[in-house]
């Protein structure tokens, strides 16, 4: 059953520019994020407060906090990592807000290579850490917690995982919140890797319902590296799953996965357009990430990965493309949709309507 409405993280402050170079000037970022507070999103990223050793590209992230102007109607965020991060991003509170969408979660790496590497702690460590995590849940009297599952489809270090590994390492998460007396609402899948597939998608879905009904509300979080997630999130949507994570253009990627770039997310445009034609509401203005897309590929320097952006909404009404126009054929004639008709200035017209029918 389709969602009536979905929630779209725009994920392209942080995980779409901490992959590019980190010499993007700061008054380009500002302008990229102002276009985002355009699009009708609920909630923006303006980044993540993580160490710049790791992430040079958030180096920055204390001057776009002190400089950029919130759009009325829209809660900033950002991401943190640890205390030290929180605290840093916490001092911008209300107009920076990490604390409205902490709640109590735990999140676990079902592939423990990817673990050491990215979080420079161990599948066990990360598993041991969730006690105090639970502790906290329950000495604040929390009616619910939430779980998440690192790279569940497979890994570039360990190969595919199987639905029943799966679903023991949501076991041994959920026996230690219940073991709490405390009840998990919310799963949610952190691939990095790209290994979804849409069956499996579906598969471990309907698996979790299954077992836990009172895990109602799913969150997506998957790469595009191999071009499946727009698969999978439409798998997701046919079961009512109600949000999910994209980027601007499909900007993103893992530098610690061994895809760098390529393992970017699905384009938040192409996602929208595709919600919006099955009728689902997503809150976001579709000619405005179109814009907001031109402007992350003039600022990152290069094509970004969407398709909406490049070839436009399906033109209906007024907007139905002149019988006679002459050919299209680069990328930049084709963004007379919102250019005008002066791009393609000089093409041959292959047809006119006064012209007889070529034999």
């Amino acid at each position: 059953m389709l969602p009536k409405s979905v929630i779209i993280n725009d994920d392209t402050m942080r995980e779409g520019l901490q992959i590019e170079r980190a010499d993007i000037p700061v008054d380009d970022k500002l302008r990229l994020l102002d276009a985002l507070g355009e699009t009708g999103a609920k909630w923006v990223s303006i980044g993540s407060f993580a160490h710049p050793k790791w992430t040079p590209q958030m180096a920055c992230i204390d001057e776009i906090a002190e400089r950029f102007v919130p759009k009325p109607g829209v809660k900033y965020t950002a991401a943190v990592f640890n205390k030290v991060g929180f605290e840093r991003a916490d001092k911008y509170y209300p107009k920076i807000d990490v604390r409205s969408r902490r709640g109590f979660g735990t999140s676990v790496e079902l592939c423990d290579t990817f673990a050491r590497r990215n979080y420079n702690r161990s599948q066990a460590q990360q598993i041991a850490a969730m006690d105090d995590t639970i502790d906290a849940a329950k000495k604040a009297n929390a009616d619910h917690g939430s779980i998440g599952i690192g790279n569940p489809f497979g890994s570039n270090f360990e190969g595919p995982f199987s639905l029943q590994q799966r679903l023991d390492l949501l076991q041994l998460m959920l026996d230690k919140w219940h073991a709490a007396g405390i009840p998990v609402t919310r799963c949610s899948f952190l691939e990095a890797m790209g290994w979804n597939v849409p069956h499996e998608v579906r598969d471990t879905i309907l698996a979790i319902r299954e077992r836990w009904p009172e895990i109602t509300d799913f969150h997506m979080h998957l790469h595009n590296t191999r071009g499946l997630t727009m698969a999978s999130y439409y798998e997701a949507l046919q079961l009512g799953v109600r949000e999910f994570d994209t980027s601007i253009g499909g900007m993103g990627g893992c530098p610690y996965c061994g895809n760098g770039r390529a393992a970017g997310h699905l384009p938040t445009e192409d996602f929208v357009d595709l919600c919006h034609e099955m009728g689902i509401e997503t809150g976001y203005k579709l000619d405005k990430l179109i814009e907001a897309a031109a402007i992350a590929e003039e600022i990152v320097g290069h094509p970004l990965w969407g398709h909406v952006s490049k070839a436009g909404p399906r033109p209906r009404g007024d907007a139905m493309y002149p019988r006679e126009m002459p050919f299209v054929e680069t990328l930049e004639e084709a963004a007379h949709f919102r250019k005008g008709s002066a791009v393609y200035e000089g093409q041959i017209a292959p047809w006119r309507s006064s012209d007889a029918l070529r034999q």
